[in-house]
């Protein structure tokens, strides 16, 4: 019997995540297109094809159609450290998975990539889809203290995970939204066609910002 959510009329969870994002992929363009005060809940529903009224079902509000959308900015990464072996440095596992994904499907399209990094941009100025970003963020945290907790051996809640978790998410916040700028604005930067380099720098990133309690194999 499939799992259905409250007031999605029999929706499976599946299903509801996977219209939620479709949602979420529309809105977010047309937000980047026309602006968010500019843009209507009337609007987006038309553009997926749906009524007014079963896009308020699923989101409270425009604004946080872009949510979901959002969140694709750091499902990969995620999905990455997920997977860090504990033999494995930072830097050895970053770089073998992303370029293992340069050459196979990865978590998450390209396009909703670039959608994501249009809308951490626009969080800059529309202060409704910041509170969207950091929502990701905290998500991010969360997953750091139980990856982070696992590899010191430690409960996710302790204190000190926690602090690491929390400085290891905010620099990749900085990071995202640095790197999503210089590609929105067409810089012409090598080192992001350079995996190596893109690896080295999350992961110094995180070595200095946790004090080089996070980065090390662990035997």
């Amino acid at each position: 019997m499939t799992a259905t959510q409250p007031g999605t009329g029999g929706m499976s969870e599946k299903r509801r995540l996977r219209l939620r994002l479709e949602i979420s992929r529309e809105a977010a363009r047309l937000f980047w297109e026309q602006g968010v005060a500019g843009t209507s809940g009337d609007q987006i529903a038309e553009a997926v094809g749906l009524s007014t009224r079963t896009i308020w079902r699923h989101f409270r509000s425009k604004e946080s159609c872009a949510e979901p959308i959002v969140m694709q900015g750091v499902v990969t990464l995620l999905s990455v450290l997920r997977r860090w072996p504990r033999r494995s440095s930072l830097e050895e596992h970053l770089t073998t998975e992303l370029t293992r994904l340069r050459h196979e499907a990865p978590p998450v399209s390209l396009a909703d990539e670039m959608l994501a990094m249009k809308m951490i941009r626009l969080a800059d100025t529309e202060p409704a889809l910041r509170t969207a970003w950091l929502m990701a963020c905290d998500q991010t945290e969360q997953e750091l203290c139980v990856i982070i907790g696992d590899r010191l051996e430690r409960p996710a809640d302790d204190l000190e995970v926690r602090m690491h978790a929390a400085a290891a998410a905010a620099v990749v916040r900085v990071l995202d939204e640095y790197i999503g700028a210089a590609l929105l604005t067409g810089t012409d930067i090598p080192e992001f066609e350079d995996v190596k380099a893109i690896a080295r720098r999350y992961a110094h990133a995180i070595r200095t910002a946790t004090g080089g309690a996070v980065g090390d194999p662990v035997t």
